[in-house]
């Protein structure tokens, strides 16, 4: 592994860090401020490893964090929130082919969409009015992105929606069980 491989091995893994912080988190807006930081360290480290679809993805979230972390400001509550992130998530996958120039095979049009699935999902959960309800929907985005991070090697990646799956699970345990 290079000095270059090593160091976005490390970045990513910092953004592991970040995200599975998240879920711990009581308040919705902490648990999309934590996300923010990490998304912003999973751009640089999809980048350096080549894996576009990722990068993008989370250069989406961050737009997504700040919206949905000002709520009220943005009518963020509203589903068209949805659709209007829903269609940055497939001009993302088309750039993919076209700026990125990723082979058009069949296998990697379906790796690729792996994380447009899988934000498009946390996306609705953010409509969502409670916290909650991001960390179930958390149990279908993480095994999506935990395919798409195997699949383009990087470690932080995996780690992170391992992770994350345990953390949602104390989260749900911590705050959403009936005492």
């Amino acid at each position: 592994m290079t000095t270059y491989e090593i160091i976005a091995q490390i970045i990513g893994i910092a953004a592991m860090a970040m995200n599975i912080i998240s879920f711990l988190q009581k308040e919705h807006k902490t648990i999309i401020v934590f996300q923010f930081f990490g998304s912003s360290l999973f751009v640089i480290n999809y980048l350096m490893l080549g894996a576009y679809t990722g990068a993008m993805m989370n250069a989406i979230a961050l737009v997504r964090a700040i919206i949905f972390t000002n709520k009220e400001k943005f009518h963020a509550d509203k589903p068209i929130w949805v659709g209007v992130f829903s269609i940055f998530y497939i001009a993302a996958y088309v750039l993919t082919f076209t700026v990125f120039n990723k082979e058009a095979t069949t296998a990697n049009f379906i790796i690729e969409l792996l994380p447009v699935v899988a934000m498009v999902i946390q996306t609705i959960s953010f409509v969502l009015p409670d916290a909650k309800d991001i960390r179930n929907f958390a149990y279908v985005v993480s095994p999506l992105w935990l395919t798409y991070n195997a699949i383009n090697m990087t470690i932080g990646g995996v780690l992170c929606e391992a992770f994350a799956l345990i953390s949602v699970t104390i989260g749900k345990i911590k705050h959403d069980r009936k005492r």
